[in-house]
């Protein structure tokens, strides 16, 4: 449809009336309208799922005012009525049904008094005639300086029907979606500016920045804060002193875990360096050897003998001698720590049976004094667990003192401490006299 100029007032009966325009709800060539629901307002494009007519299109000149506009009572012969579902034409509801909105909400009428513009202007068909009246659109708003996206076209996103009355397709909604746009975009710039400002206060605040004076990063924080941390004022719980090394009495005194009936490899390691003879006298020369796998200190082990040897008790008392342990070269004997099973084949080579009460000897056809570890480690019950220290004095001045030329003793005296050369592995009770346990060659010294 064309412009229509304007020829000043008049009656709509005396002007002629143009051809009628074909009706909305004529078919297509193929005798069936559209799918879809009536559209939510005429002005408006179709919405998502309402085709237009085929092969007609409409006036993008001209903005179509409703006014009351209903469709015709009859249809033309030789098109028969289709009713359909979801609200088209012909469903039989009443024409304000007809012209609700398309998700089903009835649409109130158009106002139908003139606006300014029209009173000079004739309208080219009255409601009566049911056509609609044609009028210029508004001019297109100009675009937001915020919100517009330039010379860029916008991605279409779905339609909502406009506002009963609302002029336009689609207007009401963009001016909705720049205000909201714009409230958006002022929000962020209020919480940018508010964390801005926090960030300013917080650097020209000691207080607000006394969780750096705790790194040392930061100012010093004043003694009034009250940000100070919760440990303030708090004692500091002491640090548990760092663990103490034992002594070598504490060491001595522990029992060792051993089985009875170990044999061990046979291999033994000589404990190195040197201890030099402390005392004035002879120097007997010795040397230590462990064997491999027993699981106890060779270090502790080879100082237990020197002290032991060298105490003014043991066989150096007044002066007589004086023993010092060497690494290597020329040694008089060698004390060794044996398993049971190594022991006892030692001590076979000179004849002699550990393997009853499985106890130490001095292997006179070698160098070897032998220190059976079971009883290293484990005591004897004539000494108890409590006299660790006291029995294994005992055993090296006991075999030592063979290897030095004394044989067995026994005690004649009851109550008194038993000689260190009686075998107080054994018993303490001999022709049934009890002695005292004695670790000492000298004990009263």
């Amino acid at each position: 449809m064309g412009r229509h100029s304007r020829k000043g007032p008049g009656s709509a009966a005396a002007r002629p009336q143009p051809e009628p325009a074909p009706s909305p709800y004529e078919p297509g060539p193929d005798g069936l309208y559209e799918p879809g629901p009536y559209p939510a307002d005429p002005y408006d494009p179709a919405p998502p799922g309402y085709g237009e007519r085929r092969g007609r299109s409409r006036s993008a000149e001209h903005t179509v005012v409703h006014d009351g506009f209903a469709p015709p009572a009859a249809r033309p012969a030789g098109h028969p009525e289709q009713r359909e579902e979801g609200g088209a034409w012909g469903a039989g509801p009443a024409p304000a049904a007809l012209y609700g909105d398309w998700r089903g909400a009835p649409r109130a009428a158009a106002p139908t008094a003139p606006t300014a513009g029209d009173a000079a202007v004739p309208p080219f068909a009255t409601p009566a005639s049911g056509f609609p009246r044609v009028t210029e659109g508004p001019p297109a708003p100009a675009p937001d300086p915020v919100t517009s996206t330039g010379s860029h076209r916008r991605v279409p996103g779905p339609r909502t029907p406009a506002a009963p009355g609302a002029r336009g397709s689609g207007g009401g909604r963009g001016t909705r979606a720049r205000t909201y746009t714009g409230i958006a975009a002022l929000a962020v710039t209020a919480v940018l500016a508010v964390v801005i400002a926090g960030q300013v206060t917080s650097e020209g605040d000691p207080a607000a920045s006394g969780a750096h004076a705790a790194g040392g990063d930061g100012p010093e924080r004043a003694p009034d804060d009250k940000a100070a941390s919760r440990s303030d004022g708090r004692p500091t719980p002491a640090s548990p002193p760092p663990a103490q090394p034992l002594t070598y009495e504490q060491q001595m005194a522990r029992q060792l875990p051993i089985d009875a009936k170990l044999t061990g490899t046979g291999v033994f390691d000589t404990v190195p360096g040197l201890a030099k003879a402390p005392g004035k006298g002879k120097v007997v020369r010795y040397r230590v050897d462990v064997e491999q796998g027993l699981g106890m200190d060779p270090q502790l082990f080879a100082e237990a003998v020197q002290r032991t040897l060298n105490d003014p008790r043991s066989w150096g008392h007044d002066g007589a001698m004086t023993f010092e342990r060497v690494p290597d070269g020329k040694a008089d004997f060698v004390v060794t720590l044996a398993s049971p099973g190594t022991t006892g084949a030692w001590c076979a080579k000179s004849d002699l049976d550990t393997t009853i009460d499985n106890v130490s000897c001095d292997s006179a056809s070698t160098e070897r004094v032998m220190i059976n570890a079971f009883r290293w480690g484990q005591g004897s019950a004539t000494y108890g667990a409590d006299q660790m220290l006291a029995y294994r004095q005992m055993l090296i001045n006991h075999e030592v003192g063979h290897r030095l030329g004394h044989g067995h003793e026994s005690c004649r005296t009851p109550g008194s401490p038993a000689p260190i050369m009686q075998q107080q592995t054994k018993s303490l009770d001999i022709d049934n006299i009890h002695c005292l346990p004695n670790p000492w060659v000298f004990p009263g010294n």
